[in-house]
């Protein structure tokens, strides 16, 4: 079977997209190269069957379909799904960098927490989008706190979970799209099935029999199904820090850093990781990059080592708690989006 990868511009992109989706269904397999926000950038290989279905899977959890706003680099899964779910639909993309968002209403898009929190502070920004039908939210945790200020403000939010391998996303507000079967590993790992499943990795038999099994996609992701039969993602098994014997879960240390009142999502992006230490093996640190407000620096605003590890004890273990905090002048991201954690790794190193 033939393979070929996009290139180009967004335009480029979305001819080259729009004559493979009229081709067959033995149509050559699209290469998706993943963001290598963890490590070494993986080519996934998909199928125009599972893209085809998650187009439509997506259009069934939404009530809807329409015209779509590509606001994400067109390279990546989540671009490429934007400017599929259009096409299909019978309109071309329109792409936010040349034209900023529709005046009318009824359009849909997809962003990155970090592009919703900073739309949020623009009252025209939050304005226009509010007069979507739907705006995806995913690419990493999302702030309670941010997802409330974007209703009240009368957007429509629907978190989604999935990755390149799962041709987007795949779970919606906790819900597996129709077709798609989500279960928890005795470890806590996240197992997807179902039809927008990749054929596997470009190249890779030994990672593809390793991460497809038995027809399920073995994500690098813990979580667990809550009572309503929801999916909690809790962040990545790579994430579970030990430091000092003791297994410390970054993301849920994140999470509670959030909650912190001058760490939330309007004053502050925030993430945690473990690095090489000679004392306790892996330390937790704490990277706080705050948001200017009215032009200040919030930088003063960070609350100190002790004061954060006294919000953590206070809701966890202490041991749990953050041993060095890293502040920055901004968060440092990739191209999609999201955090660069191994420019954060970088930073605390050469910082400590």
């Amino acid at each position: 079977m033939d393979h070929f990868s996009l290139a180009g511009s967004p335009l480029e992109v979305e001819r080259q997209l729009d004559g493979w989706l009229r081709d067959d269904a033995d149509a050559a397999r699209l290469v998706v190269t993943t963001s290598g926000s963890t490590g070494a950038p993986k080519q996934v290989v998909l199928s125009q069957a599972a893209v085809r279905a998650s187009v439509r899977a997506s259009a069934a959890a939404l009530g809807g379909t329409g015209p779509w706003v590509l606001a994400l680099p067109a390279g990546y899964v989540a671009g490429i799904q934007v400017i599929a779910r259009s096409l299909l639909a019978g309109h071309p993309p329109t792409r936010y960098d040349e034209g900023g968002w529709p005046d009318g209403t009824g359009w849909f898009t997809s962003l990155v927490p970090t592009q919703l929190v900073r739309i949020l502070r623009s009252p025209e920004e939050t304005a226009a989008l509010a007069r979507a039908h739907t705006v995806l939210l995913g690419g990493g945790p999302i702030d309670p706190g941010l997802r409330a200020r974007a209703s009240a403000a009368g957007i429509r939010v629907v978190a989604t979970y999935g990755a390149a391998e799962t041709a987007g996303g795949c779970v919606y507000d906790g819900l597996p799209l129709d077709g798609v079967a989500v279960a928890i590993d005795s470890d806590g790992r996240i197992r997807i099935a179902g039809p927008t499943l990749f054929d596997g990795y470009l190249d890779d038999p030994v990672l593809t029999a390793s991460t497809l099994v038995d027809g399920w996609y073995r994500t690098s992701d813990a979580g667990r199904i809550d009572e309503d039969g929801r999916l909690q993602v809790l962040g990545r098994l790579d994430d579970m820090v030990v430091s000092g014997g003791v297994n410390v879960p970054a993301a849920v240390v994140a999470r509670r850093l959030r909650e912190h009142p001058d760490l939330g999502s309007d004053r502050a992006a925030v993430e945690v990781l473990g690095v090489p230490d000679p004392e306790w093996g892996m330390r937790v640190v704490a990277f706080v990059a705050p948001i200017e407000a009215d032009g200040v620096s919030a930088s003063a605003a960070v609350p100190s080592l002790e004061a954060l590890r006294d919000w953590v004890a206070a809701a966890h273990p202490r041991s749990w708690a953050v041993r060095q905090v890293v502040v920055l002048e901004e968060m440092p991201l990739l191209e999609n989006g999201k955090p660069d954690r191994q420019a954060l790794r970088t930073m605390a190193e050469g910082a400590s």
